[in-house]
């Protein structure tokens, strides 16, 4: 199976329960040659912030224990506050990551996994917002390498339309897009938001096609896979569904992330 790109540990993680122990395990189990640990980092919640230092540390300990069993990357997900742009390229270069996840979890300065009263608002207004706000992150940061979940604003919506689409904000993805060429950026595909809409039984729960037609046509050329797993249940989940249906869109290759570099894998 290919890499997994985005996974959370609760040793550094405010919201995860899985053990770095379990991660391996899982890992090996379903046979995922590379994993990243990319640990939750918001700067401006002090609840949500951790001793990164102290981090690469337990790491070293980490990645003995992985030894014959799976390649272990050290990650981090940073989260995006337009004031702190400038300390999270700072952050970025403190200690040697493998792969660094730019994230978006915010509307109106509130993570939307609890601020559901966003979803009154009309879904294109809502969703250019959401995007135009990943653009200006991608713009603004310098110091990262895959831009993380750009569907996360979808995952608890209540639109009669619950499938995240690039006709909903078109002028918004390219710009997104437009910015993430020019610094050759990684785009994710983050199957717990697939997994979050086939929970809801929504007919429709993969990425948009146009979504990642436009990606490409734009110049996007990498994309990684991150199941986003907070337990060892769902690493790699939907993992063999989404290549099939990423090479049914052209998509022949994903990416991980070692010492900063991009690695591409092939599909078999």
């Amino acid at each position: 199976m290919v890499s997994d790109t985005h996974n959370h540990t609760c040793h550094f993680s405010f919201d995860a329960e899985m053990s770095i122990y379990e991660l391996i395990k899982a890992a090996k189990d379903n046979e995922i040659s590379s994993v990243a640990v990319t640990e939750h980092y918001e700067l401006g919640f002090d609840d949500q912030i951790f001793d990164i230092p102290q981090y690469a540390d337990a790491f070293k300990t980490w990645k003995s224990l992985s030894q014959n069993k799976v390649n272990l990357l050290m990650g981090i997900e940073f989260g995006y506050q337009k004031h702190l742009a400038s300390a999270v390229d700072i952050l970025a270069e403190s200690i040697p990551f493998d792969q660094i996840i730019l994230s978006n979890h915010l509307v109106d300065g509130q993570d939307i996994y609890y601020y559901r009263e966003c979803y009154k608002r009309p879904k294109e207004e809502l969703y250019s917002e959401y995007i135009e706000a990943m653009a200006e992150m991608a713009e603004l940061c310098n110091n990262y390498d895959i831009i993380g979940h750009y569907d996360y604003i979808n995952r608890y919506s209540n639109y009669r339309n619950k499938q995240m689409l690039y006709s909903d904000c078109p002028k918004a993805f390219d710009h997104l897009f437009e910015v993430m060429t020019a610094k050759n950026k990684c785009l994710e595909i983050n199957t717990r938001s697939i997994h979050k809409l086939r929970k809801r039984r929504v007919k429709e729960y993969m990425p948009d096609s146009a979504i990642i037609k436009r990606y490409i046509e734009m110049g996007g050329k990498m994309i990684s896979l991150g199941s986003d797993s907070h337990t060892a249940n769902t690493l790699g989940m939907h993992f063999d569904e989404t290549v099939e249906y990423l090479k049914a869109n052209g998509i022949n290759e994903v990416y991980h992330f070692e010492k900063r570099v991009p690695v591409a894998e092939r599909f078999v």
